[in-house]
């Protein structure tokens, strides 16, 4: 396969799957903003948010205070804002269009249909009105995406770099929203918390990974810190886990891997292997804030090692 045409597979399928993250955290913190507290706490909800994508600096060159409408405006339709929803969905069909010889006629039909649509809904004021029903849609444009794609395309190298874009992409999100969320929490312990918010914290959490009936059927009880770190890191039958999306990683790299991409490979077999390995007590211990941005600095070498051996070198794609 061209390395032209395996970047275009992987960055269609990291846009997507951005998307839908993106969808999926706004519209948490949009639901949880409509619960009894103090601003403070609303606008530290909304900074995180901005922290777990790396756009504070970004925001705060262009907006004086953090506010809920201002951060969802910037974060789901600003096409200045290179990690938007609208600029990630505008990304996945740029570069679906320029592979419509390497997909289906379905899968290019969906995303380019999500795109024409998302920009009617966005002229008619529909994000701004109804934000959570916006969310809900994205989400369910990726859900059909995924659902097309895994229909309608051969398993072949194609089918690999898109699986490869995917995964890659959800084990960095999953990673940099527990390492924000759970930092926000270890902020906050001191002061007096109620128990009630903080259920809805940490369940607002897993929802934001469509985790929570899956932690009430591994658990069948309370909410805890260390089962929601362990079911998110750890479990493998968990799709968004760390564990989960590694492996999937690991065995895409070993359907393409070419003369080129042997450390890539052993990369992330080894980083695979320590999470298999691992318990949640030792993970503990490390230190959940320090092992997370272990993570996050080893998945990104992954990346750029991915990168280097398959896809178009990142000076040429500039």
């Amino acid at each position: 396969m061209l390395s032209r045409t395996a970047d275009h597979l992987y960055w269609m399928a990291r846009y997507t799957e951005r998307a839908e993250n993106t969808s999926r955290m706004l519209d948490v913190n949009y639901q949880m903003s409509l619960l009894p507290q103090s601003e403070k706490t609303i606008e530290s909800g909304w900074r995180a948010m901005l922290e777990i994508s790396e756009l504070t600096q970004d925001y705060n060159a262009r907006h004086a205070n953090v506010t809920p409408a201002e951060v969802i405006a910037f974060m789901s339709r600003d096409m200045d804002n290179p990690s938007s929803i609208m600029r990630c969905l505008q990304g996945a069909r740029e570069n679906a269009r320029a592979v419509r010889g390497s997909i289906t006629t379905e899968l290019w039909e969906t995303i380019n249909t999500t795109w024409l649509e998302a920009q009617r809904m966005v002229s008619k004021g529909r994000a701004e009105q109804s934000p959570a029903e916006f969310f809900e849609w994205v989400k369910f444009r990726s859900h059909l995406t995924r659902g097309v794609h895994a229909g309608t395309m051969m398993r072949g190298e194609v089918y690999d770099f898109i699986q490869l874009g995917s995964f890659l992409e959800r084990a960095d999100n999953t990673a940099r929203l527990l390492d924000v969320k759970f930092l926000a929490a270890a902020e906050s312990r001191d002061e007096a918390t109620d128990p009630v918010d903080e259920f809805y914290y940490w369940a607002a959490i897993l929802r934001s990974v469509s985790a929570f009936e899956s932690y009430r059927k591994v658990y069948r009880d309370v909410i805890t810190p260390e089962r929601i770190a362990q079911l998110l890191i750890l479990n493998i039958s968990m799709p968004r886990s760390l564990s989960a999306c590694l492996q999937e990683v690991v065995k895409r790299l070993s359907r393409v891997r070419n003369a080129q991409s042997a450390d890539t490979q052993m990369a992330a077999v080894n980083l695979f292997t320590e999470l298999r390995d691992l318990s949640i007590n030792e993970v503990l211990e490390i230190g959940l804030h320090n092992y997370l941005t272990e993570f996050l600095s080893r998945i990104n070498e992954v990346g750029s090692g991915i990168s280097r051996d398959f896809l178009v070198p990142l000076q040429d794609a500039a």
